[in-house]
């Protein structure tokens, strides 16, 4: 069946209605989410139900607006707090274990296949990196809880490894495709996107706040609409000047997903609605995008490829890239184990199959065997690994992270009015500038014999007598302290 203007809004629909009801009973049995969804998208394909879809340049098109929305909505989630002792980590784990997984994996690629070494390397690239979409639905969905720091240290580096990865992939793609050029010419483009990348990230960070919390919007529900425009602003505008743009939104992400901006929940609850939609839509169309009966010549090098890659070029990634830090072994065992692919190196495929180098199809499809095999294997055993290596923490002492907390209706245990005085230093400032407690709320303000519900832009005044709600009496002495 071709998809035509009268029919794709039916489909699309259907697919999605199914997605969501089949990924709702996905985990009584034990089967990672996202993999039914690309599942949902082959049995549809042109090899199934035989919906026609061959357009690897939409699929791409598609893939890069889906991973705006997952990495921004994965920054708005990052506490600083919480990724602030394991940032060198991090760090660490997204730049040389990427670095170091692509070419321990590339150079198994070029023993294994007749490939050549830049074509080795290239799939090596393409798969190098851990898949936020995966990790943070699979993370999330389980509700798995981890011992010390290890849950941020893997969202950190799922955030923030694919822009490593996207210039691995561009750069070894660009020797395959100009045999004339060296390694060597590829280092200018690297450090160009991800210098450029970090700086714009973080000074579109600094000017969306500042346009989110100056501008006076109507409505509430056009802020989650402007953050979407900032968004995209920042991506394409940094890929404009030569800039890794993965890298910038997901900066831009973190920063502002730590500072008090108006309307914020209503972002969060927003982009992470849009986030899971992305995720639905992603490997929906990359189901779609493959067909089975061309994977399945290739089945006995994948299989190889993708235990070397799990078993072993993983490994060698995490603990070389962590050589010089204090760690468990325990911990660094699971961390190589939630190396988990999935959409995204799927995506990255397409550029090659857009070059048009001969081994692109290959590539892709190898590409896709990978990323099935990493989420049905490692995503259904992330809570058995993590109980095995004694890494999980018991459900019930499950710490709540300051997203969940600031998010979520926790009840407010204590009660207090304070008025407002002349001298006070919250007295014409907008509540979002106070830097307020996030385990307490402003639940009513009484103002010359006047009750009024605030927002963040509620601007202060002497003599208001504001109704404090907090979980507990210590928060509300940091509230008295904030507003003298």
């Amino acid at each position: 069946m071709d998809l035509t203007i009268e029919n794709i809004v039916l489909v699309g629909s259907l697919l999605l209605f199914i997605s969501i009801i089949v990924g709702k009973t996905s985990y009584k049995f034990g089967v990672p989410t996202l993999l039914l969804f690309l599942i949902i998208g082959m049995i549809a394909g042109s090899d199934g139900l035989g919906i026609e879809f061959d357009n690897p340049e939409i699929a791409q098109f598609i893939g890069i607006i889906s991973l705006n929305f997952i990495l921004f909505s994965g920054g708005l989630d990052t506490h600083w707090k919480s990724v602030k002792p394991i940032l060198k980590e991090g760090i660490a784990l997204s730049t040389l274990g990427v670095l170091f997984t692509a070419v321990s994996l590339g150079t198994f690629v070029w023993f294994l296949t007749d490939f050549t070494i830049y074509e080795s390397m290239l799939l090596g690239s393409i798969v190098s990196s851990t898949d936020a979409a995966a990790v943070f639905s699979i993370l999330r969905s389980k509700s798995l809880a981890l011992k010390t720091n290890l849950r941020p240290t893997l969202e950190l580096e799922s955030g923030s490894n694919d822009p490593m990865a996207y210039v691995l992939t561009i750069a070894f793609l660009t020797l395959v495709v100009n045999q004339d050029q060296t390694i060597v010419s590829i280092i200018p483009l690297f450090l160009q996107q991800m210098i450029l990348g970090a700086i714009a990230g973080f000074v579109f960070g600094k000017i969306s706040k500042f346009i989110i919390n100056k501008i006076q919007l109507d409505f509430e529900g056009l802020y989650p609409v402007l953050v979407i425009a900032l968004m995209f602003i920042t991506f394409s505008a940094t890929d404009a000047v030569g800039g890794n743009g993965f890298l910038a939104i997901y900066i831009c992400a973190v920063y502002l997903g730590n500072q008090d901006l108006i309307h914020k929940k209503t972002i969060l609850k927003m982009f992470d609605g849009l986030a899971w939609l992305m995720q639905i839509v992603l490997f929906l169309t990359l189901g779609l995008l493959v067909f089975p009966s061309e994977v399945i010549p290739y089945l006995g090098v994948g299989i190889l490829i993708s235990l070397f890659l799990i078993l072993v070029a993983r490994p060698v990634g995490v603990f070389l890239s962590l050589v010089f830090f204090r760690m468990k072994m325990r911990r660094r065992f699971y961390i190589s184990w939630v190396g988990l692919r999935g959409a995204v190196p799927i995506v990255f495929a397409t550029y090659p199959l857009l070059a048009g180098i001969d081994k692109a199809n290959m590539i892709f499809n190898i590409v896709f065997f990978i990323s099935v095999t990493s989420v049905l294997i490692q995503g259904t055993t992330l809570s058995l690994v993590a109980k095995w290596l004694h890494v999980a923490l018991p459900e019930k002492v499950k710490p709540i992270s300051a997203i969940d907390r600031f998010i979520s209706e926790i009840p407010k245990n204590a009660m207090k009015k304070i008025k407002i005085s002349a001298d006070s230093n919250a007295v014409g400032k907008k509540i979002v500038e106070l830097g307020f407690p996030k385990t307490a709320i402003i639940s009513m303000i009484e103002r010359n014999d006047n009750y009024t519900i605030p927002t963040g832009a509620t601007i202060l005044e002497e003599n208001d007598i504001l109704v404090i709600l907090s979980e507990n009496e210590k928060s509300l002495e940091e509230v008295e302290k904030c507003l003298n």
